[in-house]
This record gives structure tokens, sequence and C-alpha cells, in this order.
């Protein structure tokens, strides 16, 4: 009998574009293809899309896919992690019996609650858990960053005091209240899996036990393979090359004011031979100082003359436009002011075959080879990154000898093996056989 998984994950990618989302459909679609597996996604929606809740509705269809639903999560309790709606559990029960998996794999708690691993365990005692965690927000209240909002600074543990400084509102003990609640149902988990090792790390020094912490690198199919948009040569030649483009959502901690005012230092010093692509959307979710240095630079680029700008703003993209904006650019920057969990668009950069210039933390410093495979900068130096990028226009040779020692980055298939393993050992481990 085939093995019955169902995936959890935040958000549906076409409905709410995310790394986790995007990564737990690609899982999902490369399940779909194993003859030995079958598989569900149910993917959460919060009340961003009034239009597809109904009076009534709870978990629902998704556009008349087979084995897609939504969970639509309201009144969703932002600091326990748990959901105000009764009714929702009591459908979310009425799904897992529905369904029946043999191992439930959850991308994400948000907006469905971390109770919902109890309720899990409960319900289908011998169901196997899996957990991936996509970032810190466990370990951390203010959006699983792990930047401290006393003064930007990444943060390397939590900790009553330190998470108290963050939110001096709420007292040190809310914070040891908050832990032993999220302890006590990630006790649930049979494994848990971090797309890169020092995730690992920053987890096992908050409290959980190593043995069940696993490494899963998050893959997606090639979007370089099958498309008939035709990628630019780049000629095998000793000329700089000066065209850097950034993929991402237009906030805080992924960095796009770092490279905006990296080009107004550039452009104070007469370095005017480059220009940097802006893709990406979302500058509602940045911080008000944030997202008005992001539109009064844009506004003042506007105001040139065409070839005087340096910058363009192409918007948001999805995934199978990748090539096509790939293809306009040398260089993909990746300025990120957090540890990141992975950096997907580092491995849509190396697919494309263009060298990345990212921040010297966490996961970004894990991929990326500083001189080999690409080029560190200090995170958040906007001058550090001109002057990177003022390097990357002018050295001869060096875009080719960092493009000709690209790693291949992690395909969907090796994604769903490494989970399939862990899948399967669980089941044996726990001696019960697939659901009939």
């Amino acid at each position: 009998m085939p093995l019955r998984v169902l995936l959890i994950s935040l958000f549906h990618p076409e409905l709410v574009r995310g790394g986790a989302q995007q990564v737990a459909y690609e899982l999902f679609q490369e399940l779909r293809e194993r003859e030995d597996v079958a598989c569900f996604l149910l993917a959460s929606l919060d009340e961003s899309y009034p239009a597809l809740f109904k009076s009534g509705a709870r978990i629902t269809g998704f556009d008349g896919r087979a084995d897609e639903y939504l969970f639509l999560s309201r009144n969703y309790d932002h600091w326990w992690h748990k959901l105000g709606e009764p009714l929702l559990i009591e459908s979310f029960i009425e799904f897992l019996q529905t369904i029946r998996p043999d191992v439930v794999h959850f991308h994400h708690f948000l907006t469905f609650g971390i109770d919902l691993i109890s309720v899990v365990r409960r319900v289908l005692p011998s169901c196997r858990i899996v957990f991936t965690f996509h970032e810190f927000m466990a370990i951390c209240a203010a959006n699983g960053h792990m930047v401290r909002r006393t003064d930007g600074s990444l943060c390397d543990h939590a900790s009553q005091v330190r998470c108290h400084q963050c939110f001096p509102d709420r007292p040190p003990e809310d914070f040891l209240l908050r832990k032993m609640w999220f302890m006590r149902h990630l006790a649930g988990v049979d494994r848990f899996t971090c797309p890169s090792r020092f995730m690992i790390e920053h987890y096992v020094t908050w409290g959980l036990a190593r043995d069940r912490m696993f490494h899963v690198a998050n893959g997606q199919r090639s979007y370089a393979e099958g498309s008939h948009t035709t990628m630019p040569a780049r000629a095998n030649d000793a000329a700089p090359k000066r065209r850097f483009g950034f993929f991402g959502q237009l906030h805080d901690t992924k960095g796009v004011h770092i490279v905006l005012r990296a080009v107004n230092l550039l452009r104070a010093d007469g370095v005017t031979n480059f220009h940097v692509e802006i893709n990406g959307d979302n500058m509602r979710f940045a911080s008000d100082a944030v997202r008005l240095e992001i539109e009064a630079f844009l506004a003042e680029e506007q105001k040139l003359a065409p070839s005087e700008r340096l910058v363009t703003h192409n918007g948001s993209y999805n995934v199978d436009q990748l090539q096509q904006r790939m293809g306009r650019i040398d260089w993909c920057i990746v300025p990120s002011t957090w540890w990141e969990a992975f950096a997907l668009v580092i491995s849509e950069a190396w697919m494309f075959g263009r060298p990345v210039i990212c921040s010297n933390v966490g996961a970004m410093a894990e991929r990326v080879t500083d001189e080999v495979d690409g080029l560190l900068f200090e995170m958040g130096d906007p001058g550090a990154l001109a002057a990177v990028m003022r390097r990357a226009c002018t050295e001869d040779g060096l875009w080719q000898r960092l493009h000709d020692a690209l790693p291949t980055p992690p395909s969907r298939a090796s994604m769903a093996d490494g989970y399939l393993r862990l899948y399967r050992d669980e089941v044996e481990r726990s001696g019960f056989s697939p659901s009939p």
C-alpha cells in the first residue's frame, strides 16, 4: 500500500509568495509523482483573501485540484500561536480522520497553531509526525528572525531577560511560559528537520534533542529546463559583468534598502557603469522607515533621464519568470539582515549560472564560499556591499572564475528522497504498517 503523507503548509504559494510555502509545494508536487506515495496538501490562508472565506467554510478544496486543500484560519493568537476558533479544530480533526495519513509533515505552525501537533498525536496516535523549521519562530517572538529589536543586531540565543528587552511590555516570565507551551507540543514530534546545518545548532542550544534533528536541504525543480525562454549567452571572456539583481520580498530583513544605499554611495563616488534590477513586492510588510526609504529612492530614480537611472524596479514575479529575469543580470545580490534559514534565491541564482554576492552570516555564509563560488560582505553594511559591487564591475576574470565553480543546487527529487527516508525510517521504527 502507498505511504499516505499529509503536508501542512503555511499558505499556498499561488496565493501568498514565500520560501517556506514554495518548498512545501515543490515537495508535494514531487511526492505526487512517486507511485508508492499518496500525498495531500493542506495550505493555510488568512483573511487577506476574504472572497475565499465563505460562511461556514473552514477547510475547502483549492481551485478544483485533486488533494489540495485550504485551511481557512481566523481568530489566530500570535503570541501563543493557537487558534481561537474551536470549529476550525473540529474540522481539522474530521479532515485527519478522513485522510488518515501515515505521516503528517508540518512545514509551519503559523496560522494553524502549535497545539495542532498535539491534536494529530491524540487523534492518530500511530501516525508519525515530522516538523520542518523554516525560521526561528519557535525560539523568537520577533517574527522568528532572531534580530534584536533594541539595536538591530543578530541574536544567537534566547533567554527570558534578552527576550524581555526586545518586548519590554512583557515580563520575563511570559517568555518562560511561552517556551514551556512550545516544548509541550513539540514533544509530540518524532523528527525535526532544518534546511541548513547552522539552524540545527540554534535549536539544540534552545533545548531540542540533537538526535531528533536532521538536515534536509530545500530543493526545487529546475526552472532552467523546459522553458521557451532563451538565456542570453555569457561570453567566456575576462570582461567584468556589471548587471546586478535582487530577488525577494521588499521588507527590512531581506535588505533591499542596503542595496539602494550602496547604489547611492557608488553614485556619489562617480561610479555609474552598472545597473541593478529589483524583483519583488510585499513592501507593505516593511517597517514604515524602510518602506519610505525604498519609495523615496525609487521616486527620485524615476525623475532621472532613462540613461542616468541605475536601478529598475520590475515588480513581483513568479517562479516561471525566473529564467527571463535572471537572464538580464550577471550577479545576484542576497543582502539579508537576518540569519536566513536557507535562502532559496541562492539556489535559483546557481540554477541559472549566476554567482551570488551575499551577507556573511547564517545560511548564506554556509552555502556561499567567499572567493570560491561567490562573494561575501559584512551584513547590513552598505559601504562593504558597494566595495564588492565596485570590484565586481571592474575586476577582469572575477565573474568567470566564480561562475565556473558554482555548485549544482539541490533538486526537488533529492529533497523528496531525503524526506522519504525519514518517513520510512519512522514508520519502520514504530512498527506499524501504512494504512490500507
